[in-house]
């Protein structure tokens, strides 16, 4: 009987250890996979900025307004959205009947940030991000880049120079803002642009290289 007691618990031992065992290989494989799958395809996240304001500016309203005052104002935005929308409807059917001009094509402002280090990593994204832009844009619209970076390697940030360089290509203005620090690789994107818009106490600007060595001509 004891024997048999024995026998039971180190079965039991055996199949939690294969269970556990099974249970770590299959989250292995499946780790491994969603890996496979990321590196095979990227993706981007979109954010609409006009949106963003829109919503800040909502929230600030109904902070600072009473209920009739709020209520006022929302009628008043859904009269002036729905004469928007009238105007547009009217604006079409006239160029329906006639040979009127279109107008002109509304601008698109596609801003992009990056954050660089020394060996210039987000580069992959910026590849990504800039050639979903480039499948859209046109010269009437502008890429606006969020650019802070102490640079780096040179090698690495040539490459993210050069996807700058596929925007000045297809003849769509660029921008690149300086909220901090662009030097070295960084100043070296930022060099690319159209315009630099950069902070009062932004540094910009290539920061040369420092080296000590020791002189024995004396001795």
């Amino acid at each position: 009987m004891e024997y048999l007691i024995q026998y039971g618990v180190f079965l039991a031992k055996v199949i939690t250890l294969v269970v556990a065992m099974i249970v770590i290989i299959i989250a292995i494989v499946a780790a491994s996979s969603r890996q496979k799958k990321s590196g095979s395809k990227g993706s981007i996240k979109i954010t609409r900025l006009n949106d963003h304001v829109e919503d800040m500016r909502d929230e600030l309203l109904h902070a600072v307004l009473d209920d009739d005052a709020l209520k006022a104002k929302e009628k008043q935005d859904k009269l002036k959205a729905k004469a928007e929308l009238k105007e547009k409807k009217a604006l079409r059917k006239k160029q329906k009947n006639t040979d009127v001009e279109e107008p002109a094509k509304k601008k698109r402002d596609f801003v992009l940030n990056f954050d660089g280090d020394i060996a210039a990593n987000a580069v992959s994204s910026l590849r990504e991000e800039i050639t979903s832009i480039l499948s859209l844009a046109d010269s009437e619209d502008e890429v606006i880049l969020r650019l802070e970076s102490p640079g780096g390697m040179v090698h690495a940030y040539g490459l993210a120079s050069s996807q700058l360089e596929r925007i000045k290509k297809k003849q769509i203005p660029l921008t690149i803002c300086v909220d901090k620090v662009a030097a070295s690789g960084g100043y070296m994107m930022a060099c690319l642009a159209d315009k630099i818009v950069a902070a009062p106490f932004a540094i910009l600007g290539s920061i040369g290289v420092i080296l000590q060595a020791p002189n024995f001509h004396r001795v």
